[in-house]
């Protein structure tokens, strides 16, 4: 078990290597939702096949080329995401976006906990044909949240051996997959679609690139182990391989299989659907395989929301803040199973505000790694106003004032179920680009803005 938690870890215990990055941002999008979106840019977009392609390569790239820069400043500081977020906004600054992406979390981990338990409740449908009823969705509900939580709470050295086993296996039911659905689609109906507008591609982009800036804030809580003398650009091109890998294929099969079952695009649950649709030689590995990413996905988030509670000052140790956060995902998730009426709009919904909510945070720290922080390991435990990350009261005046001006003009530009913003109808609003409008904004109103006092700087790492 890992016991360490918010202190940085020192330079004679880093003794990680890149490569175990890989299998690790291959498993952060091993979830069956990507064939729901894929099947959702064929339907709802109307792209074609070659469309889609372009899409499921330039999205992941964007995302996930986010992910493996700010994972950089793991390999500095050695501490997660959100400590190291202390030296940017400020001892009690931070604590201001660190409790919006606690929140943001807690959303995540509730849909794909909800989407786990539909797959586990999917095979038991199939094996033995159990019939869905709420007390049974309860019970795999809690489950999959328990088994998230015993990997998460573990720590980073289960994840990393859990993420390399869960490749091979998901990757072999994938490609059983696709050998299937080489031979049974009906490649002519798929080829003879006419391509869609492009605004319908642009607005894949944003839609599909926001789920993976989900994961920037925790990207340094995997790196703070890397030694110092860590390849930056090796941290990217992992990040990025890892996403393309899982993502490109799985948008790809959603897109074909939505050509005979357009359905896959809108179903409550998607999970099911996906069951029924193949052969069960093939949709019992595939689910089986896929509910061990699900719950990988799960643990690794609730892994850095623990970090994130510590950070806004639950003083327990690592993995009782990993349980707060089960505990908090497996009430939700209860609460959705009951309520939601349609579970693709809401999880559509929630990662469009998703977006909005890391993208401010990613502007401002992105920018201030680029002007080459380091970070003084005193004073990231220090919240105290003797830290030297103490400036103005507890708080960074540039970066906070950044952060809350970004996060406003997301706002405003965002378009979901329950809220539309006022610009929303604008061009950046209707291709689901706030997200990225956000990020510009908080990194140019940072850059203009003056340094604190307190703070250190290097040469920025060199790719």
């Amino acid at each position: 078990m890992e016991n360490r938690g918010l202190d940085p870890v020192p330079e004679t215990e880093r003794t990680g290597r890149v490569r175990t990055l890989f299998p690790t941002w291959v498993t952060a999008n091993m979830t069956v939702l990507l064939l729901t979106v894929g099947a959702g840019l064929t339907v709802f977009n109307g792209l074609n096949l070659w469309q889609v392609l372009a899409v499921a390569a330039v999205a992941p790239v964007v995302a996930f080329g986010l992910v493996g820069f700010v994972s950089i400043a793991g390999k500095r500081g050695g501490a997660p995401g959100m400590a190291l977020s202390r030296a940017v906004f400020g001892q009690r600054g931070n604590l201001l976006p660190g409790a919006l992406i606690w929140v943001a979390r807690w959303g995540w981990e509730t849909a794909n906990a909800v989407t786990g338990s539909y797959a586990l409740l999917a095979v038991l449908g199939l094996l033995f044909g159990i019939h869905i009823t709420h007390t049974l969705v309860l019970v795999t509900l809690t489950a999959f949240v328990a088994a998230s939580f015993l990997v998460s709470g573990l720590g980073i050295r289960a994840l990393r051996v859990s993420a390399r086993l869960s490749v091979y296996l998901f990757g072999g039911a994938s490609l059983l997959l696709l050998v299937h659905l080489a031979g049974a689609t009906a490649w002519r109906d798929v080829l003879d679609r006419p391509a869609g507008p492009a605004a319908m591609m642009i607005a894949g982009i944003g839609t599909l690139a926001a789920g993976g800036i989900s994961w920037v804030p925790s990207a340094p809580d995997f790196t703070r182990y890397l030694p110092a003398a860590a390849s930056g650009r090796a941290m990217v091109a992992a990040a990025v391989g890892g996403a393309l890998v899982t993502v490109l294929p799985m948008v790809m099969m959603g897109a074909v299989m939505a050509v005979d079952s357009p359905g896959l695009a809108a179903t409550q649950d998607p999970v099911a659907f996906i069951g029924e649709l193949l052969p069960r030689w093939i949709s019992v590995p595939y689910l089986l395989a896929a509910l061990g990413g699900m719950v990988l996905i799960n643990a690794m988030s609730m892994y850095s929301a623990g970090f994130t509670a510590q950070t806004l000052g639950f003083t327990v140790p690592r993995a009782w803040a990993v349980g707060v956060n089960a505990a908090i995902s497996l009430l939700l998730g209860g609460l959705l199973t009951m309520v939601a009426t349609s579970f693709i709009g809401t999880f559509t919904s929630f990662l469009s505000l998703l977006g909005v909510t890391f993208s401010a945070w990613i502007g401002v720290f992105g920018m201030d790694l680029l002007r080459g922080r380091t970070y003084d390991p005193e004073a990231l435990l220090d919240t105290s106003p003797r830290s030297a990350y103490w400036y103005t009261a507890g708080f960074s005046g540039p970066a906070v004032g950044a952060w809350g001006a970004a996060l406003v003009v997301g706002l405003l530009l965002t378009d979901v179920e329950w809220f539309t913003g006022p610009l929303a109808s604008t061009w950046i609003g209707r291709h689901g680009l706030g997200w990225a409008a956000t990020i510009l904004v908080a990194a140019g109103l940072y850059a203009i803005a003056p340094c604190p006092a307190g703070r250190t700087v290097q040469e920025p790492d060199t790719f």
